[in-house]
């Protein structure tokens, strides 16, 4: 991919004000979702958690008519070749304001679209899994904020940023009471004597549209995925253990630090039920 674009309110500029409220608090809300032969996967699930995550700070969610043809424009000025896969970046801010933490009484919301290309993985990912590292960075609890993708994602760069290891794929973020809520840049799901668990979101963590994928494909099964407080050992001693996210889709976790973890193809299993396309 030549370069990576960006569409403001609809023109294509690549920056925002520095009064734009989500530059000087992280005031807004982000997803990121996967471009396959040019169109969003999965966008009306990715849209309803957009609107979800700006009802819960207050900001009033642009339209879908309106996003989607911001998103025509910026692809009409990408090449041919650009378009056939990507990854773009929907971020909704507050907008611009004055000094000081209170919002203003009238706003008119920020609209940013990226497209990007494709993050490089290890070819292997889908074949052998990939290995996890424990974050010493905690995450803080925030029912408030909980679950929702919002702009303020240091804890996540400072998790990230422990990874010095190549064999390590992503870290599992615990918050600090040693519960496991979930991957620096996904959600975790373990299988253990026939049932299926993830990690409960009530005070942190992002509630992924790839984990939604998932609860709701198990539904259609007649099976309930179990929301609850896991730790480190439930990792260990599981039957098996996924990360996802909606990008890479699913990957089996088969090492967590320097142990072995057990393994088998659910991960396959759910990228075909899925319906994902391997990149």
């Amino acid at each position: 991919m030549s370069s990576v674009r960006y569409c403001v309110n609809g023109k294509l500029v690549s920056g925002v004000a520095p009064t734009n409220r989500g530059f000087a608090y992280g005031d807004g809300i982000f997803r990121t979702m996967r471009l396959l032969n040019g169109e969003l996967q999965d966008w009306p699930l990715h849209y309803q958690t957009l609107v979800a995550d700006c009802s819960k700070i207050n900001i009033v969610c642009p339209s879908a008519e309106l996003l989607m043809q911001e998103f025509k424009h910026l692809m009409a000025s990408a090449e041919d070749a650009d378009l056939s896969s990507g990854i773009v970046k929907v971020i909704i801010t507050r907008g611009d304001g004055a000094r000081g933490y209170a919002p203003p009484a009238i706003c008119e919301p920020t609209r940013v679209l990226i497209h990007s290309a494709l993050p490089v993985y290890p070819t292997n990912i889908y074949d052998v899994g990939v290995a996890l590292y424990t974050c010493q960075t905690r995450l803080a609890s925030q029912p408030l904020l909980a679950g929702i993708k919002h702009l303020n994602r240091l804890e996540n760069v400072l998790a990230r940023a422990e990874l010095k290891d190549p064999r390590f794929f992503d870290g599992v973020l615990r918050d600090y009471e040693d519960h496991v809520i979930e991957a620096v840049s996904g959600n975790l799901f373990i299988h253990k004597d026939g049932l299926v668990m993830t990690p409960a979101l009530e005070q942190c963590g992002v509630a992924g549209v790839m984990r939604q994928k998932i609860l709701d494909w198990y539904k259609t099964q007649g099976q309930t995925v179990v929301s609850t407080s896991l730790l480190m050992e439930n990792l260990l001693t599981a039957d098996a253990v996924v990360v996802a996210n909606s990008v890479y889709g699913v990957l089996q976790v088969t090492q967590i630090d320097e142990q072995v973890i057990a393994s088998n193809h659910w991960a396959k299993q759910l990228r075909s039920a899925l319906a994902y396309v391997v990149h």
